[in-house]
């Protein structure tokens, strides 16, 4: 079954289509690539999706749910988090405080509760720490806790993206290539990630230039080229598709 739907969206900037009728099915609990070369449209599509832009014409349903022109908070609320291509953190806040600030859109005490310290308000905040803690946890980086966001490596703020992102609680994680400044080691642990994330029953979309990563973690994909949809289907299918090849390298040479 579908968690997210996308149906023949397009979106146009001025007189480019960024997106040019894409549709595709991602299934719950799955890992699901979006991939393509540059200026392909990738990330315009989980802009879409996330609410950060608004779609010409077409629908996304999520849950079964048309979440279509919806604000990006109240997309979060439904359960779509995302981490971006270019690192969003605030660099001069601590690590836990990062994470907490995935969390807020869970947090139901309001400005008064905060400002009289009620009890419900404090027991929530005390969960709100520990959903916090054990994201860190689960990412490995709960020993950073107390640092600076701005003061990891590159590599680890990629993961504290990915904590906050699962603060939220969400059922579909959308990843803006993760891998990005990662080295092996690094890319390889990211993939194990990965799938600890899909073990715990969240639904993972990702776009990655790194094609080794995609095709250890994807068991679906769609390939995109100048916002059209080319191709679909299983890894070891998509990488012997002459289309897809072609796109990449413009040769029969072997991209994958």
């Amino acid at each position: 079954m579908s968690l997210l739907s996308v149906n023949a969206i397009t979106k146009t900037f001025g007189g480019l289509k960024a997106v040019d009728d894409v549709s595709f099915q991602v299934p719950k609990s799955s890992i699901f690539g979006l991939i393509g070369p540059n200026g392909a449209g990738k990330t315009t599509v989980f802009n879409l999706i996330t609410g950060n832009y608004k779609v010409d014409c077409g629908s996304i349903r999520f849950n079964s749910e048309d979440i279509t022109g919806k604000i990006t908070h109240k997309i979060v609320e439904k359960g779509i988090a995302r981490t971006f291509q270019t690192i969003r953190l605030f660099g001069k806040m601590s690590v836990l405080e990062n994470v907490l600030a995935g969390r807020h859109c869970r947090i139901r005490s309001g400005p008064v509760s905060a400002m009289l310290r009620l009890p419900k308000q404090r027991a929530e905040e005390r969960r709100a720490l520990g959903k916090s803690m054990a994201e860190l946890e689960f990412v490995g980086l709960g020993h950073e806790f107390a640092n600076i966001a701005g003061n990891l490596s590159y590599g680890n703020q990629r993961l504290l993206e990915i904590a906050r992102a699962l603060a939220s609680d969400p059922r579909l994680i959308v990843l803006d290539e993760p891998a990005g400044g990662m080295n092996e080691q690094e890319t390889a642990a990211l993939v194990d990630l990965i799938f600890k994330i899909q073990g715990r029953g969240i639904t993972v979309l990702l776009i990655e230039h790194d094609m080794s990563l995609v095709m250890k973690a994807c068991q679906h994909l769609v390939v995109l080229e100048y916002g059209k949809k080319i191709a679909e289907g299983a890894p070891d299918a998509i990488k012997e598709n002459p289309q897809v090849i072609e796109a990449y390298l413009g040769s029969d040479d072997d991209v994958f």
